[in-house]
């Protein structure tokens, strides 16, 4: 009974730690895309990029 309770506890603590790691990377691309220089020369507001007039 005490190994079934330690198995789910650990499964318990991967799922979490998988969910965790996931959830940071989709983070760090999010940010990354954000902050990435785009190809379009306007933002997404519509206004000229910097040195566009």
């Amino acid at each position: 009974m005490k190994k079934l309770l330690v198995l789910g506890a650990v499964a318990g603590a991967v799922l979490f730690a998988v969910k965790k790691s996931k959830a940071a990377q989709q983070d760090d691309d999010l940010w990354r895309q954000a902050t990435t220089p785009g190809q379009g020369g306007s933002s997404a507001n519509g206004a000229a990029g910097p040195g566009k007039a």
